[in-house]
């Protein structure tokens, strides 16, 4: 499961879990991106060491999940498809399942050779709330007509929380517990991340 994890939350350890469960899956592998070519822009957010350390924070207590800190440091920019290559070779004989979010699977054709992405995994796409379900089937067809991909659809509990909303409740002294672990939430706190 990648992403920025600007900060990591409870749902993205819900969809993990969800995956984790409903796949049958033997771990969850969380990959902070180093440096996507798509978020190069990124302001306000906290430094690679924090997201990292933050995500280490949150997997505590969870055995089941796992940390992969290539993407970050690896230099310059950084492509889910080397990251998938760089897995296969480590463990040719694993079915590897990418668990993405609705909108990057509407954008996932405009990324870095998607034909490689769909070739060595199983892509989990997880719904939105401001995307409908026929638009993703839509383009769930497209992609599989395109380049073969597998997609499987997540079945989630509804969660309002995203990493955006949590960094403007910091900046607007607000609180965010229960919606971080608590061991980020003292993290953000201690560290001043975000304007908190």
């Amino acid at each position: 499961m990648g992403g920025t994890f600007d900060p990591i939350h409870n749902g993205h350890l819900t969809l993990a879990e969800c995956a984790r469960r409903q796949l049958s899956l033997e771990t969850v592998i969380f990959l902070p991106s180093g440096n996507p070519p798509h978020k190069q822009h990124r302001r306000n957010g906290a430094t690679d060491k924090q997201r990292l350390a933050m995500v280490q924070l949150a997997l505590r207590g969870h055995p089941q999940f796992s940390l992969d800190e290539e993407e970050m440091l690896r230099g310059g920019l950084t492509y889910t498809k080397d990251t998938l290559l760089r897995l296969k070779e480590s463990e040719p004989e694993t079915e590897f399942y990418f668990i993405i979010g609705g909108d990057s699977l509407m954008s996932l054709d405009t990324w870095c050779h998607p034909d490689i992405i769909c070739e060595n995994c199983v892509l989990v796409a997880t719904g939105r709330d401001d995307l409908p379900l026929e638009m993703m089937q839509r383009k769930m067809d497209e992609l599989k007509e395109a380049f073969g991909a597998r997609i499987l659809l997540l079945n989630l509990p509804k969660m309002q929380i995203s990493s955006t909303d949590l960094r403007e409740r910091c900046r607007a002294h607000q609180s965010i517990e229960g919606l971080v672990p608590d061991a980020v939430r003292d993290y953000i706190e201690k560290n001043g991340i975000y304007g908190g």
